[in-house]
């Protein structure tokens, strides 16, 4: 017994977590299980295309591209008829045909067919028993060494332990499946890239077309092996403009009326363009301080007020600021996200009312933005043919722009200085941004204890925060469009969920390392030490340093009730705001 009490794991010292320590291929569990990555398996992947071309002299020996097979990899054998990925699920992995081939479902295909997952909740009885089952010690965790010296914890916490991959098939696959409406991908192909690098939704539903062997690799595998290989970096590149400017046009409504032969040549004049730099909260945090004009000199020109409306932009992946002149400056009037467009009103006027009024307000880029930009010969020759006077009826006299009001300041009325404030510190990134009215906040921190009874008394965010005017941006995970930070997390710790696009963390592939809440722009991500069972802070067994893991609000994914925050306030004094819904938000503050 007291040679047993000696070793180190009774003495809380284990050895830190490192990136592979839980292979990509072990979080599926159960009938669906993944067969291990063995050199075998490794060795007859990278005699296949594309991988046989890649020089493995390129990698680091901490990261060969063996290494990144084994770990970052699996193989995943799936039969006729079976969903790969479904349209609108946010991935974080792409995808090899090794054998077979798989069908990319053009069409929207109904819901009921795809058997989407509805994510675990906690039963009533989990919910109420946690207010007295819950542990005392704080970030309790449980680790256990097995005889392949992998880790596991025995407290989940942020979101399910690991993956579970159920086997689901589309009902009467020859019915549901439209050939004409398809693209089949073959032995080779490469599929899923754009959705794992860019951190945004399937574009389309894809099922096996034919017994087939995918090799699913996550996107930090993906991003190691695309630094280091040319040609698969010239071959991603052209997969993403491609597909990307498919998708993007057929989902825009100003051309859902052209048929295939005149979409191909929007298409064909359509430019890609990037502005700003892809780690954008690295200079955010150096300028939020300055001035708003010195601000204004990082964030880079798309298109200015006053100038000729030479084409349309539709805003492929991050923000841009619409700002106006005022004064001697210019003030915010909105900002684009994914999806919007900027430019058309003009050239829609112009060519339906002969007249020649310029850009009315200008567009920056926020941080990163990727940008379509469509020619305005283009926009005149296939859209404006086909579009109704009465449907810009409301778009008011623009050659006069002392009568065309902001559209927020119209609409949304929200307050310019308001918009000012939610634009200039990024807070329109937030999807379920934590709002406190100050007025009615009475400080009775009920939302804190609900927080902390929820996450095993740890609570997972600080009522604190930016003010402006009354309302507080409280220190609470943003859960963002564009979540910088899964840039860097070298395991896919931190990752969204596929049923509702949360920003959730996996604890047992958390490795401490910090990277995650280095990138957060809005400080709201913590590191904290974890502890055992008796209360001892666990240890690395190296250097005797405290075992950390990364920790967030995961907006109680597995609450019965949504997140607690909300529902334990007395005075309806907060709000998970969607900031791409601005006419709910406005509402609720001009309530």
């Amino acid at each position: 017994m007291a040679e047993a009490a000696t070793e180190p794991a009774a003495l809380g010292i284990v050895q830190k977590p490192q990136r592979w320590d839980v292979p990509f291929w072990q979080e599926i569990t159960g009938k669906r299980a993944c067969k291990p990555m063995t050199e075998k398996v490794v060795a007859d992947i990278l005699e296949r295309e594309p991988f046989s071309t890649i020089d493995p002299k390129r990698f680091p020996k901490s990261i060969p591209l063996s290494g990144i097979l084994t770990n970052d990899a699996r193989v995943r054998r799936l039969a006729k008829g079976e969903i790969v990925v479904r349209q609108g699920d946010y991935g974080y992995s792409a995808f090899f045909v090794l054998r077979g081939s798989v069908r990319v479902l053009l069409e929207k295909v109904d819901e009921s067919l795809l058997g989407r997952r509805v994510p675990r909740r906690k039963s009533w009885w989990s919910a109420v028993s946690q207010l007295w089952n819950n542990p005392v010690t704080p970030e309790l965790r449980q680790y256990r060494d097995d005889d392949s010296q992998s880790r596991k914890t025995g407290v989940a916490q942020n979101t399910e332990a690991i993956d579970s991959v159920s086997t689901v098939f589309l009902q009467d696959v020859p019915n549901v499946i439209n050939t004409e409406q398809s693209l089949l991908l073959n032995e080779g192909d490469l599929f899923g890239e754009i959705a794992a690098l860019t951190r945004t939704p399937r574009t389309a539903t894809i099922v096996a077309d034919s017994r087939c062997d995918l090799l699913e690799i996550r996107w930090q595998g993906l991003r190691d092996i695309r630094q280091r290989s040319p040609e698969l970096k010239q071959h991603i590149d052209r997969l993403y403009r491609e597909r990307s400017l498919s998708s993007h046009l057929v989902a825009t409504p100003m051309f859902a009326h052209l048929d295939e032969t005149d979409l191909k040549h929007v298409a064909e004049a359509t430019e890609f363009q990037a502005y700003g730099n892809y780690g954008w909260n690295v200079s955010y945090k150096k300028v939020q301080d300055m001035e708003p004009a010195e601000r204004l000199q990082y964030e880079p020109l798309v298109a200015q007020e006053g100038h000729y409306p030479n084409g349309v932009y539709l805003i492929r992946s991050g923000f841009a600021r619409v700002s106006e002149r005022y004064n001697h400056g210019e003030r915010t009037v909105s900002y684009l996200g994914r999806g919007q467009v900027f430019g058309f009103e003009e050239i829609a006027y112009n060519g339906l009312y002969s007249k020649s009024v310029p850009f009315q307000k200008t567009l920056r880029g926020l941080g990163h933005v990727d940008v379509l930009f469509i020619p305005t010969t283009v926009i005149e020759k296939y859209v404006l043919p086909h579009l109704d006077p009465a449907s810009i009826a409301d778009m008011g006299d623009l050659d006069k722009p002392d009568q065309h009001r902001s559209e927020i300041a119209e609409r949304e009325q929200i307050s310019p200085s308001l918009m000012e404030f939610l634009v200039e510190r990024r807070i329109i990134n937030g999807t379920a941004t934590m709002i406190i009215d100050m007025d009615r906040c009475t400080r009775c921190d009920d939302c804190v204890r609900a927080c902390a009874a929820t996450h095993q008394n740890n609570p997972r965010f600080i009522r604190h925060g930016p003010i402006h005017e009354r309302f507080m941006i409280a220190n609470a995970c943003l859960h963002c469009q564009d979540p910088v930070c899964m840039i860097g997390c070298p395991t896919g710790a931190i990752h969204r969920t596929s049923a509702g696009g949360q920003v959730v963390i996996n604890d047992q592939t958390c490795i401490g390392c910090a990277t995650c809440a280095n990138a957060c722009p809005y400080d709201n991500i913590q590191v904290v030490p974890v502890r055992d069972g008796r209360g001892r802070v666990i240890r690395d067994l190296v250097k005797n340093r405290p075992i950390e893991k990364a920790t967030k609000c995961d907006l109680c994914v597995d609450q019965l009730t949504g997140p607690a925050c909300i529902n334990a306030c007395p005075h309806d004094a907060m709000i998970r705001a969607d900031m791409r819904n601005l006419e709910l938000l406005s509402d609720w503050f001009t309530r």
